[in-house]
C-alpha cells in the first residue's frame, strides 16, 4: 500500500502551471490612474480591495437570476455555489486569497486535507472537535456521508453535479438514500469523526469535486427533500431567516457557529440580504446609486451601467478574467454539421472580431477564445490556433472557409438555425454577428431566441435539437473546479450525451477522446495531467465541433461600503462573497 502526498499540494502544484497564464489575462484589464468611486480600478483583480476585519451592517446583492436552487445537493448555478457557503461548509474548500492564491485546498470541517492511500483509491479526513448545526446539535461525519448520498437520489433531487457519485459508483447500482435500505459501502464513517471514501480507480481531481458546495452535510431528520432548496439547514456562519423564491432572501448569523474553528470565513456582515429584479438595467442602476453593494448573479453590468461605470465611477469597478468561455457547438446529428468540412467551414467563415466587438469589446466580452480550453485552466495553450484566428486578428478567413464548403458539398453554401437564449444580450448580439459574417461565404443563419431558463429542455435534449434543425448552438461554459477535468468532461465526454439536459452539445462521440479524458483524470501528476488535457483539447478543435468566441471577461461593480472584495480563480474570476463585509 502506498500512501500519497496530500491533494494541498497537488493543487498547489497546479496553481504553479498555470501561473504565468493567470497572471497575464488577470492583467489584461490594465490599472488606470482613473480613481473615481469609491477606490481604485482593478483594486480587486490580483489583491484585496478594502482589506477590513469590521464586523457589523447588512451585506446587499442584488441580482436578476434566482439560485437554480439553494438545496446545495441541486444548485449548479456558480454564484449559488459561491453564496452557498455562507450557510454550508465541506470536508475542504478553497484558499480565502486573490487571484490564483485561491486555488490552495485547505481544511474546512476537516482537520486536514485528506490522507490518500491505497494507490490514490482511499481518501480519509477526521472532523474537527466542537462541529454544530444551527440548532446546537453535534454534526456528525455520518452527516457529511448523508449529504453527499444524497447527490444518487436524482428522482428527486436533479439537477445539480453528480462528480462525486459518478466516481464513487460509476455503474449507478446503488439506488440513493431515499430507496435503497442498504448502506452505500465505499463511504464508510467507523466513527463520529472520521469519514473515508473508496474509491474503484484512482481520480487526480477527487478533493476538488469535495470542495464543491454540492457536498455539504445534510442532517437526516431535517431533510425536506424537494422542499430543502426553502430552507437548507446550516452548518455555516449563517442561516435562513426569511426566502420568497425569485423576489428576496434574508440570512442573519447561526449562533451556534465558531469561528475559531472556522478561518475560512470572516462572516463580517450581521445581515445579508439578496433583493431580486427582473431588469439588468435596474439592477445596474442600484448599484451605481448606492442602494446595493454587488450583483449576486456576476455576469457583470449591461451596455448603460457599464458605461456609466466606466466613465464616472470607474473607481468602483473591477475587470476580472473569468473562467467562461462563450462557444458555438456543432450538433453532428443536424445536417450538413455530421460533416467536418462544414464545420470547419463555419469556424473559418466566423469573424471573431465582430463577435467580440458585439459583446462589449475587449474589456467586457474578453479576449479572442481560439481554442476551447480557457486560460485559467491548467493545460491552456496560447499556440494552439489551428484556425488562425489570433493570426488573422479575428477576422474571417473566407478564402478557407469557400474552399471547406467545396470539401463539405456545398459550394454555395447551406442553410441552417442557430439557437441561442434570449436572457442573454450580449449572446444574441454575438449571434447576429456570427449572421452577418457567415452570410458573406453562403452559410445562411436564421436565429431562433429561446428562454434560458428553459435551456436543459431544449437544447440540452438532442432530439429536440434535431426537431429544430438547431445545427449551431451559442452558449458559455466555465469549470465546476479547475481544472480539465472539472471544464470539459461535460462538453467532450461521450458518457455525458443525455436525453435532456445534455451538455455534449455537439455530441462528441470520439473513443480517443474519451481515452484521453479517462488517462489525464487517472494522472495523479498535475503537470502530467495538465499536458494530457492540452491533448484533448487539440483533438477536440482538430474535429472541429465547437466554434470558440471568446474567453469572457465582465466589468464588476463593488460598492464603496463594500471590503475584502476580491476576484478568485477558485471561483472562476468571481468575487469570494464568504470574504465580504461592509463598512
Amino acid at each position: 500500500m502506498t500512501t500519497l502526498r496530500t491533494s494541498r499540494r497537488r493543487l498547489a502544484a497546479v496553481s504553479a502551471v498555470a501561473a504565468a497564464t493567470l497572471l497575464a489575462t488577470s492583467a489584461c484589464g490594465g490599472g488606470n490612474s482613473d480613481n473615481e468611486g469609491g477606490g481604485e480600478y482593478n483594486a480587486g483583480v490580483n489583491k484585496v480591495a478594502n482589506a477590513s476585519n469590521k464586523k457589523g451592517g447588512t451585506l446587499k446583492f442584488v441580482g436578476v437570476q434566482d439560485a437554480d436552487s439553494w438545496d446545495t445537493t441541486r444548485m449548479y448555478y456558480a454564484f449559488a455555489l459561491d453564496f452557498a457557503r455562507f450557510y454550508s461548509r465541506q470536508l475542504v474548500s478553497y484558499n480565502p486569497k486573490p487571484g490564483k492564491k485561491s486555488l490552495d485546498l485547505q481544511p474546512d470541517l476537516a482537520t486536514d486535507t485528506a490522507q490518500i492511500s491505497d494507490d490514490g483509491k482511499v481518501y480519509k479526513y477526521t472532523l474537527k472537535d466542537g462541529l454544530k448545526w444551527e440548532d446546537g446539535k453535534p454534526l456528525t461525519a455520518e452527516d457529511v456521508k448523508y449529504g453527499i448520498e444524497r447527490q444518487w437520489a436524482q428522482k428527486t433531487l436533479s439537477g445539480g453535479p453528480t462528480y462525486i457519485k459518478d466516481v464513487l459508483d460509476p455503474d449507478g447500482k446503488w439506488k440513493g438514500p431515499y430507496e435503497d435500505k442498504k448502506p452505500f459501502a465505499n463511504i464508510k464513517t467507523p466513527d463520529k469523526k472520521t469519514i473515508e471514501f473508496h474509491l474503484p480507480k484512482p481520480n487526480g481531481d477527487f478533493e476538488q469535486m469535495l470542495a464543491m458546495p454540492t457536498n455539504s452535510p445534510v442532517r437526516k431528520d431535517k431533510d425536506t427533500k424537494s422542499k430543502y432548496t426553502l430552507h437548507p439547514f446550516s452548518s455555516g456562519p449563517y442561516k435562513f431567516k426569511s426566502y420568497t423564491p425569485n423576489k428576496s432572501l434574508l440570512l442573519v448569523r447561526n449562533k451556534e457557529w465558531d469561528r475559531s474553528g472556522d478561518p475560512l470565513r470572516k462572516a463580517l456582515p450581521d445581515k445579508i440580504q439578496v433583493t431580486l429584479l427582473t431588469n439588468p438595467d435596474e439592477r445596474d442602476k442600484r448599484l451605481i446609486n448606492g442602494d446595493a453593494d454587488l450583483d449576486l448573479n456576476q455576469r457583470g453590468m449591461e451596455v448603460q451601467g457599464r458605461q456609466t461605470a466606466l466613465k464616472q465611477h470607474k473607481g468602483n469597478v473591477d475587470n476580472p478574467q473569468s473562467g467562461f468561455i462563450s462557444y458555438v457547438a456543432f450538433p453532428q446529428s443536424v445536417k450538413p454539421f455530421n460533416n467536418i468540412h462544414c464545420r470547419k467551414a463555419a469556424i473559418y467563415g466566423t469573424d471573431h472580431k465582430s463577435v467580440q466587438t458585439a459583446r462589449g469589446g475587449p474589456t467586457a466580452g474578453g479576449a479572442l477564445a481560439h481554442n476551447m480550453l480557457p486560460p485559467v485552466i491548467p493545460g491552456y495553450d496560447k499556440s494552439d490556433d489551428q484556425y488562425g484566428i489570433l493570426t488573422n486578428g479575428g477576422k474571417a478567413d473566407v478564402a478557407k472557409a469557400k474552399d471547406e464548403l467545396k470539401k463539405c458539398g456545398k459550394p454555395n453554401g447551406f442553410s441552417t438555425t442557430l439557437a441561442v437564449r434570449n436572457t442573454d444580450k450580449a449572446d444574441v448580439k454575438s449571434a447576429e454577428a456570427i449572421q452577418a459574417s457567415l452570410k458573406k461565404v453562403g452559410i445562411k443563419v436564421e436565429i431562433d431566441q429561446f428562454d434560458g431558463a428553459q435551456g436543459p429542455s431544449i437544447v440540452g435534449n438532442p432530439a429536440n435539437v434535431e426537431k429544430k434543425n438547431y445545427g449551431m448552438i451559442l452558449y458559455g461554459w466555465g469549470p465546476d473546479f479547475p481544472s480539465g477535468q472539472g471544464y470539459g468532461i461535460e462538453l467532450w465526454h461521450s458518457s455525458k450525451i443525455r436525453d435532456n439536459g445534455n451538455n455534449n452539445y455537439a455530441l462528441i462521440d470520439e473513443p480517443k477522446i474519451d481515452k484521453g479524458l479517462a488517462d489525464a483524470i487517472a494522472e495523479l501528476d498535475p503537470d502530467k495531467a495538465a499536458q494530457m488535457y492540452a491533448e484533448v483539447n487539440k483533438e477536440v478543435m482538430a474535429g472541429a465541433y465547437y466554434l470558440p468566441l471568446t474567453y469572457l471577461k465582465v466589468v464588476q461593480w463593488r460598492s464603496d461600503r463594500l471590503t475584502n472584495v476580491y476576484a478568485a480563480d477558485s471561483y472562476s474570476g468571481w468575487y469570494d462573497f464568504a470574504s465580504l463585509g461592509v463598512k
